[in-house]
């Protein structure tokens, strides 16, 4: 009988400070994460050492609630994956030390695993005793990758394989979403406050261009930023009160718009029929929704749970797990990498 592989996974990049157990590639036996947004919310962004002190004050009580929650120990464990990179230095150096201290302790192997690909594995996941798993998603695939910090269309043709397609020449979606949301005067996180807005706001009551670029496939947000901020200004000096809503709803509109057009372009150009949706922004319900509508379009699509779009170690379980199987593991003198690139 073929052993199932139990994966320990760490996360620690930005301001979450996370510990998951994974069995099998796929069942999630436990997910814990704390996470620091309320303090971070007086700055109006993530302050990186009051990050990094926070996870150093974090990481322990979170793995060892982590293996409680899996009923199981560290003895259990066949490897211990923590995420490498890309993220904040100081915030990915506690993680990978804490990983590196329990390999050297249980003699487990270590495998750094890459955040954004921790993004895309994150449709492979599902609870433990779910009794009809869904189906993992099938190669080839395009993969839309849309974070806070990386806007990128991928082609995956099998397992830990990424070919980039296109990725954002200036600001990723993530961070025109928080810029535009202090545009508003929305509170942090952008993201959620642009979203919630937007609810009650008309997306055709501003028409904001799309972007032009010289890759087929790239994006720019900075246009857009830079549309609300002028649209902003001039209502100012008319002493216009400000349509928050109907602002934020012409600006997620039109990034939706464009994201999806630019992966429905991408896809056809290669002749694939699988989608994915991975990252922090695809906690977005406008743009789930748009993009679950694609299955109208003859396309099959992947979208994580809401719990693992924003950052979380059961992603990095599902790509620690599979790269662990496929072979890759990592030796203790391993560094963080904060400007990891996916491909």
């Amino acid at each position: 009988m073929e052993k199932i592989t139990r994966i320990l996974a760490i996360e620690t990049s930005c301001d979450e400070t996370a510990a998951a157990v994974l069995e099998g590639g796929r069942a999630l036996l436990s997910s814990v994460v704390a996470s620091q947004m309320d303090m971070h919310a007086r700055y109006g962004g993530v302050f990186p050492e009051v990050a990094s002190r926070q996870h150093v004050l974090s990481i322990l009580p979170v793995i060892e609630e982590a293996l409680t929650k899996a009923k199981l120990t560290l003895a259990d464990m066949d490897a211990i994956a923590v995420t490498r990179g890309p993220g904040l230095g100081g915030s990915l150096v506690v993680g990978i030390n804490a990983a590196k201290g329990l390999a050297l302790g249980s003699g487990k192997p270590l495998v750094g695993a890459n955040h954004l690909e921790g993004h895309i594995y994150a449709s492979w996941l599902y609870e433990a005793g779910t009794e009809n798993p869904p189906e993992a998603p099938g190669f080839p695939l395009i993969a839309l990758l849309v974070s806070g910090g990386h806007s990128e269309i991928d082609l995956m043709t099998g397992h830990l394989q990424y070919q980039r397609l296109g990725a954002t020449l200036d600001d990723a979606a993530g961070e025109a979403f928080d810029k535009v949301a202090r545009l508003l005067g929305l509170p942090y996180p952008g993201g959620p406050s642009v979203q919630k807005a937007a609810e009650s706001g008309d997306p055709k009551a501003f028409k904001f261009t799309r972007p032009k670029t010289e890759g087929a496939w790239d994006f720019s947000f900075s246009g857009i930023k830079t549309a609300v901020l002028y649209t902003v200004r001039d209502l100012e000096k008319a002493g216009t009160p400000i349509p928050v809503e109907d602002i934020a709803a012409s600006f997620q509109a039109t990034v939706i718009d464009y994201l999806i057009s630019k992966t429905v372009d991408a896809a056809r150009a290669h002749n694939v029929t699988e989608l994915l949706l991975a990252g922090g922004v695809s906690a977005n319900k406008p743009l789930r929704e748009a993009f679950l509508n694609l299955q109208n379009n003859g396309f099959k699509v992947h979208i994580p749970k809401f719990a693992y779009c924003t950052d979380n170690a059961a992603m990095i379980a599902a790509a620690g797990a599979f790269r662990f199987m496929h072979g890759h593991t990592s030796g203790l003198d391993i560094d963080v990498l904060p400007t990891w690139p996916l491909s």
